[in-house]
């Protein structure tokens, strides 16, 4: 048997210090085996919102050195310079979506043995997390090119010992549906990206834990951890372009946590971690 810890989105450098502050405690309180955290927005790499996160080579090593063993991503796990992501993403315990075109850096699919079970950790993510066009993404693509569906990718994996998902996405139906498809095959499926924790924690027949977004861990006050500014002109139709730079919120901390257990290739138990 063994624990699981994951943690959501960690939304700027103060968080990023929060769960590198937090880690060796909440491994050793809640006597945790393997622990994964989404950090894809760690770090500030540029002004605007949808460009200017991502994680940066020191972001990693931090998280890693705290007692984080996999760090997982999303859509903004390519921002910030070419050559830093190319980097990052090439540690072998830094993943990014698993379905994205060919020719994008990183990987996202790892397997491990911790405590003497078997685990691979996939990260997925949906279309709806991708803004289009996502020009980031024309740094290493050469025309438009769409993501691999969730559950093609899934197939194609080669999966051993209990599953770990993080699903990167929006949808909450195509959350949970793909949590169904896969009742049975993995130990959990984990929604991201949101920011926004939700209320009901699943068991899934087949031992299948779902949650539908595990929720952000940053500083509350904002809009997804960011001060509302931006999003404000947006919604009034006011340039976006013309802003100043984005700022992060900056009220209480927050952590988007679920420990999970898992016995052999079941998960048995799912609760929040605060």
């Amino acid at each position: 048997m063994a624990r699981v810890l994951f943690l959501g989105d960690v939304v700027g450098p103060a968080a990023l210090d929060y769960v590198c502050a937090r880690m060796p405690g909440l491994r050793s309180q809640c006597e945790v085996d393997l622990a994964v955290v989404n950090a894809e927005n760690a770090q500030r790499s540029g002004p605007r919102i949808r460009t200017g996160f991502g994680l940066s080579v020191e972001a990693a090593e931090r998280l890693l050195e705290s007692g984080v063993d996999v760090i997982t991503g999303g859509n903004h796990s390519w921002d910030g310079d070419m050559a830093d992501v190319e980097k990052v993403l090439a540690h072998p315990r830094v993943l990014r979506p698993f379905n994205m075109p060919d020719g994008l850096p990183g990987s996202g699919v790892l397997q491990l043995n911790v405590s003497g079970m078997d685990f691979t950790v996939v990260n997925l993510m949906s279309r709806t997390a991708v803004v289009e066009p996502e020009p980031l993404f024309s740094r290493w693509l050469t025309g438009r090119q769409q993501l691999t569906s969730p559950w093609q990718a899934w197939q194609s994996i080669d999966r051993s010992g209990a599953v770990v998902v993080d699903f990167h996405g929006l949808s909450i139906n195509e959350k949970q549906a793909f949590a169904h498809a896969v009742a049975g095959t993995a130990a959990a499926v984990l929604g991201t990206h949101t920011h926004e924790a939700t209320l009901p924690l699943h068991l899934l027949p087949g031992g299948t834990a779902l949650v539908t977004d595990v929720g952000m861990t940053g500083a509350t006050g904002g809009v997804i951890g960011i001060d509302p500014e931006h999003w404000v002109a947006e919604i009034r139709g006011e340039d976006y372009g013309a802003l100043p730079p984005y700022r992060l919120a900056s009220g209480p901390m927050t952590m988007g946590a679920v420990l999970l257990t898992i016995d052999g290739m079941r998960c048995t138990a799912i609760e929040r971690v605060h």
